[in-house]
């Protein structure tokens, strides 16, 4: 939705490749998740000194935030994945819908960006291991990782990774 648009700069952004899928097809399967990594990770590869190395590496990161939203998302709908190229970043973006439980438990009111972890300001910890995996992610791969209200009942997992290829 034009009103929705993500708080990140997609201008700077070429987009390469976009998939979209019916959920309940893509939740049939866990499968799916891998075939998807590997589809996108390729995509993400090219242009590289070291393709297959960039790719594989990469796609250790996308294939948790995909298996993320494999397990967030409600069965119903579309979710989308696209892929998009800037001077210094790859952009990794998944759409899909899920139930008013989870931006309720991770979002603070009058905000669109979920903070994750954290149960409407309680302070108590709800989704510990997604919430660590988002930070290790981020830091293992020097990422921007950041999800986002997408909509009245979507979200978006929006990932910015370095394009360049001193992985640590």
């Amino acid at each position: 939705m034009e009103e929705e648009a993500s708080r990140f700069d997609d201008h700077a952004f070429v987009p390469m490749v976009s998939l979209e899928m019916n959920v309940a097809v893509f939740k049939s399967q866990w499968q799916f998740c891998d075939e998807i990594t590997e589809y996108l990770s390729d995509i993400l590869g090219q242009g590289h000194s070291d393709p297959a190395r960039y790719a594989n590496f990469l796609s250790v990161a996308a294939n948790e935030l995909i298996e993320l939203a494999f397990r967030a998302t409600n069965g119903r709908g579309k979710i989308s994945f696209s892929l998009a190229r800037s001077a210094t970043s790859n952009r990794l973006r998944i759409a899909f819908p899920c139930d008013e439980e989870f931006p309720r438990k991770h979002m603070q009111t009058g905000s669109r960006e979920i903070q994750p972890g954290l149960d409407d300001g309680s302070g108590q910890l709800v989704t510990k291991s997604d919430g660590a995996l988002l930070s290790n992610l981020a830091a293992i791969f020097g990422a921007a990782i950041h999800i986002e209200k997408d909509g009245a009942d979507r979200i978006g997992i929006i990932a910015d990774f370095p394009s360049a290829e001193d992985f640590q």
